[in-house]
C-alpha cells in the first residue's frame, strides 16, 4: 500500500506587544482588531469543517493581550474614542477618528459597504493632509456611523455567522444609535473572551495542535550571540557592543512554555521560533527544553545540505533530527512556494480556482517526489485575510474541504507526522538564519537596528549591576522580588523582534514612531523600576526621519517576477523605495492614486513597481497609460497599459518619441511592475539617473509625479550588497 503524503498547515498567530509599560495603555489597536477578525475566525473555520487538521502557533505575549481585552481592563484610546458620544468629542478627537478609523483594506473592508465608503470619500479618500479641511463636514450622526463601521468592518466573516448582531448591524447600514454601538462592542468583547477556549476545544477534539513561540517573540539566535549574523552575511556591520546572553533565550522560551501551560493545562510539543530564526545553539536550547519539534524555512535547509534541496526539491519533504547530548528535536522546513501562494497570490483569485491550484501543486509534489513524506506549509495566520474575499472564509472552506477529499494526501499535525513517519534525516548543524533571505538582516546590521541592540545591551548590564535580585533572575535563578521581576519582564519585552523589524530601511509604516517609542519605553522601565538613572539617549527617537518621499535605497540585487496577481513582497524587500504620498506638487488624479514606487536591478534589468492606494488594474481604464520616464543625459520612456505586455523603450529626439531598439516587459494588476534592459540605457556602475511618472487618459495627461523634480536613482552595479553595506541614499 502506498504511503500517504502528509500535509501540515501551521498558522502563526502573532502581534507585537502594544501595551505601553508606564501608563499601561495600548498605543495601537491591532491586537484587538485582529482578534475580532482573525484570531476568532481562523479556529472557527476549522471548527466548522469536518475532517480538517491544522497547527495553530500561539505567541504568549499575544495571548496576554487577548486576555486583557477579554477582561475589559485593557486601556485602548481607540476603543475609548469609539465608546464616547460624538457630542463629547473635541476637535482633536474628531480629527483622530478621521485619520485612524479608515485603517482597513479599502477594496475588501471599505468599498463593499456603501455607508462606510461614503464616509471614506467624505474624509478625502486617504489623501494625506485632507482630513483637517474636511472634519467640519462630519455631523454627529456621521461620526457615530464611523465609530460603528470601523469596528464592524474589522469583524470576521465566520464571527458574523456565529454572532447574528453583526449581520443585523451590517443590514441596518447607517443611522446607528448608542444602543447599536454598545451592542457591537459588548459582543466583540464576548467574542474575544471565547478565543482561547475555542483553540482549546479544537485541541481536545484532535482538530488542531497548539504550539508556542518564545514569550515576547525575540530573535533567539541574536540573543544567544549577535555575532552569528556574520555567518550568513560576512560583511554585515554589527553593533559596537556584542549581545551574548543565551540565558535570555532560555528564559524567553521557558516563560513562553509556562504561560502556555497555565492557559491550556498541558505542555506544547512544538515551537515555531520567532521569524523562523534558528542556529545550532538555539536548537540545543530547544532540545534541552524538552520540545519535540520546531520548524523554519526551506532556504535554511537548502543552505545547510551540501547538495541543496536536490532534484525536484525532494530533500524538503522529510522530517529531520538534530541531537544535543542526550536530547534531540525534530525539524520541519516549510515549502516556500506553497506558503507564499496563500500569503501573497491567491487573494486575487476566485476561491474555487485558488483551492484547486493549491491541491494540484501538492499532487505534483507527490507525483515528482514519490518518497516525500510531509509538505509543511507555514505562514502568518492573520495578515493575508484582509486582502481576500470575505476575510478568506470562502477560500479556506474550499481549501480544507478539497484537501480532506484528495486521495493520497492526508492532513496531519506535526506531532502526528512524527508518530506516523519513523524515518528521520539527521543533521548535525543548521545554517543560521531566518525565514527571510536565510539571514538576520531585517533585525540587525542597519545603524538604527545596531543602536537598538546597543541600548538593549547597556540596559541589561545596568540591571545586572544595579540589582542583585535582577542579576539572579537574568542568570536563570529565582527571586520573589516583584520589582526585579517586572524590570526583567520589561527587558524581555524590549527584546521582541517587532521593534527591530521597523528600524532600518527594510519596512516603512505610518506607525514606526510608535514602535520606536514602545521599544524605548520598555528600556526606560528597566532603569526606573530599579531606581537607576535613565540615559538621555532613551528619550531621543532612534527611527530616523527621512526626507519627504524617500524611504530607502536598494540594499542588494533583486530579480522579481512580473505578475498581474499579487506578487511576493519578499521579492521587493531589498529594493529602493519612495513613498509617493509624502511628495507634494502632484496634480489631479495622481495625487490620490499613486502610493509607493519601488526600484532595483540585477545583472540584466532595471525593475520598477508602482503601487496605488487601490489596485492599479482598477486605476487604469481601457485607453489609459502609465508612463515611466527615465533621464540620463537623454530622456527615455516606457508606456504601461492594463494587463501584461511588452513596450518599446523610446528615446526623445527633437521633440519626438522614437524606438531605441530595447524591449521592456510589464504587468499591471494589483501593482504596475516593469523591467527595462540595462543595455538599452547603457548604464555603468556608479551612474545616476532620475525618473518620473505620467498618468494619461486617451493621450491626455491626468497627472505627473513628482511635479517639481524627478526622483533620483543611483545604479551601483553588480557589486550591490556584496560587502553587506547598505547605501545611505540615492
Amino acid at each position: 500500500m502506498t504511503e500517504p503524503l502528509y500535509l501540515t498547515l501551521l498558522w502563526h498567530m502573532h502581534q507585537p506587544f502594544y501595551k505601553e509599560p508606564v501608563r499601561g495603555e495600548y498605543l495601537l489597536p491591532w491586537a484587538y482588531l485582529h482578534a475580532v477578525k482573525d484570531y476568532y475566525d481562523m479556529p472557527a473555520i476549522v471548527d466548522a469543517t469536518p475532517g480538517v487538521k491544522v497547527v495553530f502557533n500561539l505567541v504568549p505575549s499575544l495571548l496576554e493581550q487577548i486576555l486583557d481585552y477579554a477582561s475589559g481592563e485593557a486601556v485602548d484610546p481607540y476603543l475609548d474614542l469609539a465608546r464616547r458620544a460624538p457630542a463629547e468629542l473635541t476637535l482633536a478627537d474628531r480629527i483622530f477618528l478621521l485619520e485612524n478609523f479608515f485603517s482597513a483594506n479599502r477594496r475588501r473592508m471599505i468599498e463593499p459597504y456603501p455607508r462606510y465608503h461614503e464616509l471614506y470619500r467624505m474624509a478625502g479618500e486617504g489623501v494625506p493632509g485632507s482630513v483637517a479641511s474636511r472634519v467640519s463636514l462630519f455631523t454627529e450622526r456621521d461620526l457615530l456611523d464611523l465609530q460603528v463601521w470601523f469596528y464592524l468592518a474589522w469583524t470576521g466573516e465566520a464571527a458574523r455567522n456565529r454572532f447574528p448582531c453583526f449581520r443585523d448591524l451590517i443590514r441596518k447600514g447607517e443611522g446607528f444609535d448608542a444602543t447599536d454601538k454598545a451592542l457591537l462592542l459588548d459582543t466583540q468583547r464576548s467574542l474575544i473572551a471565547g478565543i482561547i477556549p475555542l483553540y482549546r476545544k479544537l485541541h481536545d477534539e484532535g482538530k488542531a495542535e497548539l504550539s508556542v513561540s518564545p514569550y515576547f517573540h525575540p530573535i533567539l539566535p541574536l540573543l544567544c550571540d549577535s555575532r552569528v549574523a556574520r555567518i550568513a552575511q560576512p560583511g554585515v556591520n554589527l553593533p559596537g557592543i556584542p549581545f551574548r546572553c543565551p540565558e535570555d533565550a532560555k528564559s524567553q522560551l521557558r516563560h513562553g512554555i509556562e504561560s502556555f501551560r497555565r492557559l491550556f493545562g498541558f505542555d506544547p510539543a512544538g515551537v515555531w521560533p520567532s521569524e523562523g530564526a534558528l542556529s545550532d545553539e538555539v536548537l540545543g536550547i530547544m532540545a534541552q527544553g524538552g520540545l519535540s519539534w520546531t520548524a523554519s524555512d526551506e532556504r535554511l535547509l537548502s543552505r545547510t545540505l551540501p547538495g541543496g534541496l536536490g532534484r525536484e526539491r525532494e530533500a524538503l519533504y522529510h522530517p529531520y533530527l538534530f541531537q544535543e547530548g542526550d536530547r534531540e528535536i525534530a525539524l520541519f522546513f516549510r515549502d516556500q512556494v506553497l506558503s507564499d501562494q496563500i500569503g501573497f497570490t491567491y487573494s486575487d483569485w476566485e476561491p474555487e480556482r485558488a483551492a484547486a491550484d493549491f491541491v494540484a501543486r501538492v499532487r505534483e509534489v507527490h507525483r515528482h517526489c514519490p518518497e516525500a513524506r510531509v509538505v509543511p506549509v507555514i505562514l502568518d495566520g492573520e495578515n493575508a485575510w484582509e486582502h481576500y474575499q470575505e476575510n478568506g472564509l470562502p477560500f479556506l472552506s474550499r481549501l480544507y474541504a478539497a484537501l480532506t477529499q484528495t486521495a493520497g494526501v492526508e492532513l496531519a499535525t506535526f506531532t502526528e507526522v512524527l508518530e506516523r513517519v519513523p524515518e528521520r534525516r539527521s543533521i548535525g548543524h543548521i545554517h543560521p538564519g531566518s525565514w527571510i533571505n536565510a539571514d538576520y538582516g531585517i533585525w540587525i546590521g542597519h545603524p538604527e537596528e545596531n543602536k537598538g541592540w546597543e541600548y538593549l545591551a547597556r540596559a541589561r548590564e545596568a540591571a545586572t549591576k544595579g540589582s542583585a535580585e535582577a542579576a539572579r533572575l537574568l542568570t536563570g535563578g529565582e527571586s520573589s522580588d516583584d520589582t526585579a521581576r517586572r524590570a526583567c519582564r520589561a527587558l524581555y519585552a524590549a527584546q521582541g523582534s517587532d521593534w527591530f523589524w521597523w528600524y532600518g530601511d527594510d519596512h516603512s509604516s505610518a506607525h514606526s514612531g510608535s514602535f520606536d517609542l514602545l521599544f524605548r519605553s520598555h528600556l526606560i522601565s528597566v532603569y526606573r523600576l530599579l531606581s537607576l538613572e535613565v540615559p538621555g539617549e532613551l528619550h531621543e527617537p532612534i527611527k530616523r526621519q527621512r526626507p519627504a518621499g524617500f524611504v530607502r535605497a536598494p540594499s542588494r540585487l533583486i530579480t522579481p517576477s512580473l505578475a498581474t496577481a499579487a506578487g511576493d513582497y519578499l521579492e521587493w524587500l531589498s529594493a529602493g523605495l519612495y513613498d509617493l504620498t509624502r511628495q507634494g506638487g502632484a496634480m489631479h488624479a495622481a495625487e490620490s492614486v499613486l502610493q509607493s514606487f519601488f526600484y532595483g536591478y540585477d545583472l540584466e534589468f532595471l525593475y520598477f513597481r508602482i503601487d496605488g492606494v487601490q489596485s492599479m488594474e482598477n486605476v487604469l481604464q481601457p485607453g489609459d497609460a502609465l508612463s515611466l520616464h527615465l533621464i540620463r543625459g537623454r530622456e527615455y520612456r516606457v508606456e504601461m497599459r492594463p494587463g501584461a505586455g511588452e513596450g518599446e523603450l523610446q528615446l526623445l529626439e527633437e521633440g519626438r518619441w522614437l524606438p531605441c531598439g530595447a524591449l521592456a516587459r510589464y504587468a499591471v494588476g494589483r501593482s504596475a511592475e516593469l523591467r527595462v534592459p540595462l543595455n538599452g540605457l547603457g548604464l555603468d556602475a556608479g551612474d545616476r539617473l532620475s525618473c518620473y511618472l505620467i498618468l494619461s487618459r486617451v493621450d491626455t495627461p491626468l497627472g505627473r509625479w513628482p511635479a517639481e523634480a524627478p526622483l533620483p536613482i543611483a545604479y551601483a552595479g553588480p557589486g550591490l550588497g556584496v560587502d553587506g553595506g547598505v547605501p545611505e541614499g540615492s
